[in-house]
Formats: structure tokens, sequence, C-alpha cells
């Protein structure tokens, strides 16, 4: 215990403190790095875009309750795993919501464009996320991880906990099935024109 101008402070007191104020900078830090390509992640990983926020928000609470076992290098892996998880949690949601009845509905206005512009880029995202929608599972994910978020094969392995050779196996196959899908899509879109 130390005595400061009369008041008592013990040291685990300030250690606590100490700790306490670099485990939220380091939250802050995360979050500044990381929040963008999460949610990116999270969106193209088949997350509805009325339930992005919510999911990236899900995705760090859960980062930061559990931050104490993270290690400093393993925090990218850590919120990937994570988005992956919340992801799949909000895709079976979505299907239940379909299920139920419910519609959901894309509104997204960039002043940067023009509106033909906006159309074109709606109309893309779309193809995207219904190609990206058909795939299986497995194979969006690391179709998703490597080609829009761009994260080594390794660092994929590390994160869905599988081997490496599966890791790059699931990608060869990830791209060949969205390759064929694309393939199938523009052939249908030629019989429309």
């Amino acid at each position: 215990m130390i005595v400061v101008m009369g008041s008592a402070i013990s040291i685990g007191a300030v250690a606590k403190a100490q700790s306490h104020a670099r485990s939220e900078d380091r939250v802050r830090r995360l979050v500044v790095e990381h929040i963008d390509s999460i949610a990116r992640a999270l969106r193209r990983l088949g997350v509805p875009p009325s339930d992005v926020d919510d999911a990236v928000q899900q995705v760090f609470l859960t980062m930061s309750r559990r931050l104490a076992e993270i290690e400093p290098h393993a925090e990218k892996a850590f919120l990937y795993k994570t988005a992956v998880h919340v992801a799949a949690h909000a895709r079976r949601t979505t299907a239940r919501r379909r299920e139920s009845g419910e519609e959901e509905a894309l509104t997204r206005r960039d002043d940067n464009f023009s509106a033909e512009e906006i159309i074109d880029r709606r109309r893309a995202a779309e193809l995207l996320e219904q190609v990206l929608d058909a795939m299986p599972s497995d194979l969006r994910v690391a179709f998703v991880l490597y080609e829009v978020e761009q994260l080594p094969v390794a660092e994929i392995a590390s994160m869905l906990e599988i081997p490496v050779g599966t890791a790059a196996s699931r990608l060869r196959r990830a791209r060949e099935d969205f390759q064929e899908r694309v393939a199938r899509l523009r052939l249908r879109m030629r019989g429309q024109s």
C-alpha cells in the first residue's frame, strides 16, 4: 500500500486501473483498424445490409469480452473467425425471417455517383450476392476471406481451424464454383436480352 497526500492507494488498484486503460486502448485501436473490413466481410458472408451494423457490434463486443484471451498477433484472426460465426448465425436468422414472410429492403444512396452508376453498382452487388448466396457455406467463407478480404491462405486456415491444405483446397473449389455460377448467370442474362 502506498500513501499519497494522506490517501492510501493499493498497488493492486493502480495495476488494475492501468490494465483497464491498456485494454480500452487496445479495443479502440482494433475497432479503428478493423471495423470497415469486418463490416465488408460480414456483408459478403451473407449478413443482410440492415443487420450489418448489429453484426459488427456483436463481433467487437465478443472481442472485448474475450480480450484477455486474445494474443496480440492473433487479433485479426480472432475478429474474422468471430465474424464468420456471427455471419452464420445471421444467415440462419434471415432464413427464418424469409420463412415467416418478412422481406429485406435494400436502401442505400451515394451522392458521389450518377443515378445510372448507382443502379449499375447496385445491380452488380445484387448479382454478386446471388452468386455468393448460392455457394456452399464452407466455400463461400474461404472465397470471401481470400478474394474480398485478401487474407493469406495460412491465416484463413488458422481462423477456420483447418489444415492449410484443406483451406487451399476449399479456395480452389470455391473459385471453380464461383466461376461456374458466374458463367451460368451470364448465359441466363444473354438469353433474356
